[in-house]
């Protein structure tokens, strides 16, 4: 029997996550590095992967960016 995929959570290519990475290789600090990476409109779990953090303190850098004076 085939497995079954979640088709709310695609799978993200590793060309993408490696691109991901390379963009924020120089980066400091969770808040920007998640700022850089949503503009490629990757899922928190993506992100959090290339971080190498937890989705939580994804969504918080998320929140904490939104609540920021531009």
């Amino acid at each position: 029997m085939a497995k079954k995929r979640n088709s709310a959570a695609p799978e993200t290519s590793a060309e993408i996550l490696m691109l991901g990475y390379l963009c924020i290789k120089g980066v400091e600090g969770l808040p920007e590095k998640v700022s850089i990476l949503d503009r490629f409109g990757l899922a928190d779990s993506d992100i959090s992967r290339i971080c190498n953090s937890a989705a939580g303190s994804v969504r918080n850098a998320r929140l904490q960016a939104k609540r920021q004076p531009r």
